[in-house]
């Protein structure tokens, strides 16, 4: 028998399918907007192929090459007010977005134009596309690979020999790159500390003749390492500057490109599928893995994700202890009267508030006060230039640790309230103390409760920016805040963000163009990391509640 409409109605069922029906919306949506989002942003890793076509507009001819990104239709009107010619009766026409690069030559390396004025498109096999350390992409045809301005190798054996080549300058690379960077970085924090350290005992006045005698020592130990360190990269460089290759563009301009500025030659239009796949996974690894250049427009995002990561981590460190013991002594020991519901009150109402006011808390507060004052008790030495008042990690985590305090105080609170009454006075019974009640019940039943404020805590502190970009964030850290340098975390250091990356990329940056793909995937890419950390921290909840879960029965 049907049910009649009025039962129907009375027994919640349209309430049960208006729920389902916005749950599945909501889904939709999230998944609809994420695979936009993958789709925009790993589509650009992929090795396109390059259009060589004749460009006919009017009065002007010459031959186009570059990467295809996208077409639009245009309306008529539009394109007749901008003093294009536009056959009678057409209301549309499509232009195309090139990726045409060779900034260096042309001044910019992305150009519209209308489809109907590129004629003869084709898409030669020996075509190249070149990836340079400055100036962007290269697009045109190799003619010689030189060593030291002399011709090695020309036409179809110049490619081979390339490779090779380009593989040597790659080593040499690395090499400089890791003596600049790891060494002789190393070698100028050492010096750094001892005049520091020099500077300290002149103003406590216990620089004796011993200590600067010691100093000494260390300092002419670190300036003999430099110098050998210098002459090994005088040696590099002098190797890496031996080859270089002769290129001509499109229109028939050659240009002489020196290896060292290069990371990678391919010819797209030449390449099987299996070397494309390849060669977007080599992509995607860099992406991850490497340093960012080109304004943040070209290489990869570690640095941004190390400092996500750490912060987070150092901010779940600080918040958790803040917040439970909060939690519980408005629960357990803090009197149930007027001034504790105040107090309730008033921690609801901090989860409301805006976060860029934490931002210009933590920046009067924490950074021109508090950080000052640390800067004139225990870093005088360094002084006028600040340690801990200025923006750094540990600001950044203490001040995002308030933002989410109130986070993790009511969900801790709302645990701790669903244990009964008799858990307590049954441990009482048996002859513990209240804190011993607390320590080896109370808490352990309400960990999951506890995990679930910090996973919130986590979602919403690896997303803030706006905070941040008061309080550490830069747009490019010259190192990383954990290193091999004592005393290894330095959380007095600015670092990288994921959120203010894409917000740097898309706003601030030079180049709309080459930049929106990075936005894209950048932001799957914080999407990935907040998910990473939430399934981490769901994980140990899960495994709590089922540790304590016969506790509640």
């Amino acid at each position: 028998m049907r049910m009649p409409m009025r039962n129907w109605a009375s027994a919640g069922e349209p309430w049960v399918w208006l729920n389902a029906a916005a749950v599945t919306a909501s889904l939709v949506m999230v998944f609809g907007l994420l695979g936009l989002i993958a789709v925009k942003g790993l589509a650009h890793f992929w090795p396109h192929d390059i259009l060589e076509a004749d460009y006919v507009a009017g009065s002007v001819q010459q031959v186009i090459m570059g990467e295809f990104v996208e077409s639009e239709e245009v309306p008529a009107g539009q394109l007749t007010t901008a003093g294009v010619s536009v056959p009678d009766g057409v209301e549309f026409m499509q232009r195309d977005l090139l990726k045409i690069g060779n900034r260096d030559v042309g001044g910019f390396d992305f150009r519209w134009m209308l489809d109907a004025d590129l004629k003869n498109k084709r898409y030669p096999k020996d075509a190249i596309a070149i990836e340079r350390r400055e100036w962007g992409n290269f697009y045109g045809y190799l003619v010689s690979v030189m060593e030291d301005g002399r011709v090695i190798a020309e036409g179809e054996l110049a490619w081979n020999v390339l490779q090779e080549r380009l593989q040597r300058a790659l080593g040499l690379h690395d090499q400089i790159y890791k003596i600049e960077k790891n060494e002789i970085g190393s070698v100028n924090y050492t010096i750094e500390r001892m005049r520091l350290k020099e500077r300290g005992y002149e103003l406590d006045g216990s620089y004796t003749a011993e200590k600067q005698a010691e100093i000494a020592a260390i300092r002419s130990e670190q300036e003999t390492i430099y110098k050998s360190l210098q002459e090994s990269l005088i040696d590099l460089y002098t190797q890496a500057n031996r080859d270089s290759i002769k290129v001509r563009t499109a229109q028939g301009q050659e240009i002489t490109l020196p290896l060292e500025k290069i990371v990678r030659v391919f010819r797209p239009n030449a390449m099987s599928l299996s070397a494309k796949l390849s060669f977007y996974g080599e992509k995607l690894w860099e992406f991850v893995a490497d340093d960012p250049r080109e304004a943040n427009t070209e290489g990869g995002i570690f640095p941004a994700i190390y400092g996500t990561v750490l912060m987070v981590v150092i901010m779940s460190i600080l918040v958790t202890p803040m917040g439970v013991v909060a939690a519980i002594y408005l629960r357990e020991y803090a009197h149930q009267g007027a001034m504790t519901r105040i107090i309730r009150i008033a921690v609801n109402n901090l989860a409301g508030v805006p976060s860029i006011v934490y931002g210009v808390f933590g920046l009067g507060f924490f950074i021109y006060f508090v950080g000052s004052g640390i800067d004139q008790a225990m870093f005088p030495e360094a002084l006028p230039s600040p340690t801990f008042g200025t923006p750094g990690l540990m600001w950044a985590s203490i001040t995002l640790a308030l933002l989410t305090l109130p986070v993790v105080i009511v969900a801790t609170e709302e645990g701790l309230s669903r244990i009964p009454r008799t858990m307590r006075e049954g441990s009482l019974a048996l002859g513990a103390t209240k804190a011993e009640t607390l320590w080896r019940v109370i808490i352990p039943m309400a960990s999951p409760a506890i995990m679930t404020g910090v996973i919130l805590a986590i979602a919403r502190a690896a997303g803030e920016v706006a905070p941040l970009m008061l309080v550490g964030v830069v747009k490019l850290a010259p190192s990383l805040p954990l290193d091999g340098n004592y005393p290894f975390l330095h959380l007095d250091q600015k670092f990288m963000h994921l959120g203010f990356h894409i917000y740097d990329v898309g706003f601030q940056s030079p180049n709309v163009e080459a930049a929106r793909p990075l936005v894209y995937a950048t932001s799957l890419l914080l999407v990935l990391v907040i998910a990473l950390l939430n399934m981490s921290a769901v994980s140990i909840r899960n495994r709590l509640r089922e540790k304590y879960k016969a506790l509640e029965m």
